[in-house]
């Protein structure tokens, strides 16, 4: 006799093995409505609908400016939605003239932006040698790109701080669980204040707004994806990295921070398909070799369907896959040599 199925990702898996997306990509399709449809479902599904109609004045303000061998990095805050302000960093590339061609920058699961101008969390004066190359900025800068970092809402300085009771150990669970109550996720609430970041670049008047970029590692690379594939108009290119994987064989099987989950999604689209709606947009994916939570054959399988939408839109040459010889971070050098390839 057979022992009792009681865990409950067992019934998981058999559903996930039995479900099929209700609009993956079918070469049959008319390519340009599959992306309109599967684009619209996505934002809903995000809770994107959710967010204000109006948008708020941004009211920028700039908490501090410093020069930097690279350049000049500028502290500034700016208004998102009601009760929401964002932090960031202006940084702006040395013996470059405006418009600037800017790319903005998202840390994951760590202890914030600070990481990617190479600093302190307590000190932003003072450097910090930063592990696995995400220090994005030192990065844009070295190649003549200017940056926008953007603090993530639950991360870094915007971790949850009004709460007398609140998880300790995931930052962004309350604000995941919170967001869902309310029909949104946490993630489409990212992926405002990425857009929101772009009203502000263009309120600056010295970025050049047809080539605005989106990099980011990890919990980064999530919202990289989910803003780049659902704010075609607004951004020109876009390198998530450790984040791509196929959502059987990554947040569906193994433990993932609940902001990874997007209710219901699964039952439309899979991962390849949500990066398929970059298309025909430049995009370097970059992996891990040895990343244990987006495993490379999950990887694999996953850039082999977005290769295919890709081909289907006339753009196989603006996708490229980069893996490097570790785990779970950034690989500037090759990414950036492939992605400097592209645009």
């Amino acid at each position: 006799m057979s022992s009792p199925k009681l865990s409950p990702s067992l019934v998981h898996q058999h559903l996930i093995k039995q479900t099929k997306q209700a609009l993956a990509y079918d070469p049959s399709q008319d390519f340009a409505s599959w992306q309109r449809k599967l684009r619209n479902k996505v934002r809903k599904l995000l809770g994107l609908n959710k967010m204000p109609k109006q948008r708020i004045p941004l009211k920028p303000r700039t908490l501090w400016t410093q020069d930097h061998e690279l350049g000049t990095i500028e502290k500034v805050s700016f208004a998102s939605e009601p009760g929401a302000d964002v932090l960031a960093y202006v940084c702006l590339p040395k013996d470059v003239k405006p418009p600037y061609n800017f790319v903005i920058c998202l840390q994951g699961h760590s202890t914030g932006m600070h990481n990617s101008i190479g600093v302190q969390l307590d000190d932003e004066f003072k450097p910090k040698v930063i592990e696995g190359d995400r220090d994005f900025t030192i990065h844009c800068m070295k190649r003549g790109f200017a940056a926008l970092c953007i603090e993530q809402r639950a991360f870094g300085y915007r971790a949850e701080k009004h709460q007398k009771i609140k998880s300790e150990n995931m930052t962004c669970h309350d604000a995941a669980m919170h967001a869902l109550m309310l029909g949104r996720t946490l993630v489409g609430e990212r992926v405002y204040d990425v857009d929101r970041g772009i009203d502000y670049l263009q309120s600056r008047g010295d970025c050049d707004m047809k080539n605005v970029g989106l990099l980011g590692n990890s919990g980064g690379g999530t919202v990289t994806t989910f803003a780049a594939a659902t704010l075609p108009n607004r951004i020109a290119y876009a390198m998530p990295s450790c984040s791509t994987c196929t959502y059987a064989q990554s947040i569906m099987s193994i433990y993932h921070c609940m902001d990874n989950y997007i209710p219901d999604l699964l039952n439309w689209a899979e991962s390849g398909d949500v990066l398929g709606l970059i298309a025909p947009r430049p995009m370097v994916v970059v992996a891990g070799r040895e990343d244990e939570i987006f495993p490379l054959p999950g990887v694999r399988k996953a850039f082999k369907q977005i290769k295919a939408i890709y081909k289907a839109a006339g753009a196989e040459q603006n996708l490229k896959l980069v893996i490097g010889e570790g785990g779970h971070r950034f690989y500037a050098d090759p990414a950036w040599k492939a992605m400097l390839k592209l645009i």
